[in-house]
């Protein structure tokens, strides 16, 4: 198992998550050859990697392909609350679905809490798993009255929770929605110990391997933008955006949102449990350790990716709502996430299209990727494997509900219509000389739209900031330092290499 050795940090130039400092994960070569398998897995967060545990336990040769390094995605940038508590969400599917579907999502993400639970506990994994009470807390007249809706959806499914007046965190509150119960963990940890169980069950496992399409028409193959295929009996797409899309359109049905994360030493002892706020804009709190003291994780700030302020000022927002909350002695990691929420806001996973079996989906998570990424292992697992799983119809991708999905569609792609045009009429008149070291922005050059980013050493690197997705035009993200499309959530580095999907290839570079 990795050690937990800590030291001493300082705030990072760039955000770094906690949760990969001080671990030493295998590295892995990029894929050279052709080869086959009976299963081929598409990314190395949470769910490629527990799907691939899965699988190997069971018997099956599985190859898992990574586009960068594992856990570096969305797994590696989470809070890692493990819990069925997915902010105000009951009574929204009740509305839309039904009671059925919506004691059927919390089932699924309990069995996922569970499954986790007993993992660590009979693999003795050393992943700081602690039993946690998460809360729902609303400091308004208005959120409280939806707590108590939210409360009364709990009740009619059955789930343990209660509606409370105070919550062990000092905070002036009208109401609380407490889930018992949850948990937490150290991801990486748990994640690397199933790595390697996969290796020793003749698992093999590739980095730096870019999935970018399927050949579905003899035996189903992925193919890499290295030119090497891998065979196999059944292909899973688990690359938070799905790696191959054919002509499903995903990007018409899931919009990318970004939120932030600081790691702070606090003056004030923190009480146990996990919080969030039920207003706008959303704050979150929990635990880790460090060097043995205790480390709050402040998360919050959501926005569309690409859209909104500059995103610098989400990381301060949250150190001023630590301050005010907790005292902040010193912020020691920063680190921001994105992930995808669906029209209907449950995830997308199983089979492409309905039928075939052999090309599975995961994705559209909505931020709570540590139950749900397990949720869809565990039922891909299952249609592999030809098994019965109750959680099938509810999470199939091909489904529509008219209300909420007509709506949230036109949404969706209204907002793309209105940013693409936007970029493309945009006139800028600053030059790429002007920037200061550790300035970024969009400048005119050559006479042209590009994107600029002068790094601490004075060298200037500039790229053509049309997204090499569908066109429209990338905005600069000073808290990151990345390239961030407004239309579908790509994000690319400052010297243009893809970050994060749709997008399969780099922004031009221009100097």
């Amino acid at each position: 198992m990795p050690q937990n050795h800590h030291k001493e940090k300082k705030l990072p130039t760039f955000p770094e998550p906690y949760w990969r400092d001080f671990i030493d994960l295998p590295a892995f070569t990029s894929l050279q050859e052709d080869i086959k398998a009976d299963a081929v897995i598409v990314g190395g967060g949470i769910t490629g990697i527990t799907a691939a545990y899965l699988l190997a336990s069971e018997g099956l040769q599985v190859v898992l392909l990574e586009a960068s390094k594992l856990l570096n995605g969305t797994t590696g940038h989470t809070t890692a609350k493990i819990t069925a508590q997915h902010h105000l969400i009951y009574d929204e599917i009740i509305s839309h679905m039904g009671k059925s579907k919506a004691r059927l999502y919390y089932e699924a993400n309990m069995d996922a809490l569970a499954f986790i639970r007993k993992t660590v506990q009979d693999q003795h994994i050393d992943c700081d798993f602690s039993d946690e009470d998460a809360y729902i807390y609303a400091t308004t007249d208005q959120y409280a009255r939806k707590l108590e809706k939210e409360y009364k959806a709990y009740q009619n499914l059955n789930i343990n929770g209660e509606l409370k007046d105070k919550m062990p965190l000092d905070l002036n509150i009208k109401k609380a929605l407490v889930m018992k119960d949850q948990a937490q963990f150290h991801p990486i940890h748990y994640l690397a110990h199933l790595i390697q169980v996969i290796l020793d069950k003749g698992g093999r496992i590739y980095e730096s391997t870019v999935g970018v399409n399927v050949d579905n028409r003899d035996q189903p193959a992925v193919l890499t933008s290295d030119g090497h295929r891998v065979t196999a009996d059944h292909i899973l797409s688990c690359s938070h955006y799905p790696f191959y899309d054919g002509l499903h359109f995903y990007f018409t049905r899931m919009y990318a949102d970004r939120s932030y994360i600081i790691a702070a030493k606090t003056d004030r002892e923190f009480p146990g449990g996990m919080y969030i706020n039920a207003e706008n804009p959303p704050r979150s709190l929990r635990s880790a350790k460090l060097n043995g003291e205790n480390l709050i994780l402040i998360g919050g700030e959501s926005h569309k990716t690409g859209q909104g302020k500059d995103t610098l000022e989400h990381y301060k927002a949250l150190e001023s709502f630590g301050q005010e909350t907790l005292g902040i002695k010193d912020v020691v990691y920063r680190w921001s996430a994105q992930d995808l929420i669906t029209l209907d806001k449950v995830p997308y996973i199983g089979e492409m299209s309905p039928g075939e079996q052999n090309l599975l989906v995961a994705t559209g998570y909505r931020k709570w990727g540590m139950t749900n990424g397990t949720v869809a292992a565990l039922l891909l697992r299952d249609i592999v494997l030809k098994r019965e799983n109750p959680y099938q119809k509810l999470f199939e991708p091909s489904r529509f509900y008219a209300d909420p999905s007509l709506k949230e569609f036109f949404s969706i792609n209204g907002d793309v219509a209105k940013h693409l045009v936007k970029g493309k009429f945009q006139l800028f008149h600053k030059n790429a000389e002007d920037l200061a070291n550790d300035e970024g922005g969009v400048v005119t050059y050559k006479g042209e739209r590009a994107g600029a980013y002068k790094d601490d050493k004075g060298q200037v690197h500039i790229v053509d900031t049309t997204c090499t997705h569908l066109g429209c035009e990338t905005e600069w993200n000073h808290g990151d330092r990345t390239w961030d499309c407004p239309c579908h959530g790509s994000r690319f580095s400052y010297t243009g290499e893809v970050i994060e999907g749709p997008a399969e290839k780099p922004l031009k570079r221009m100097d």
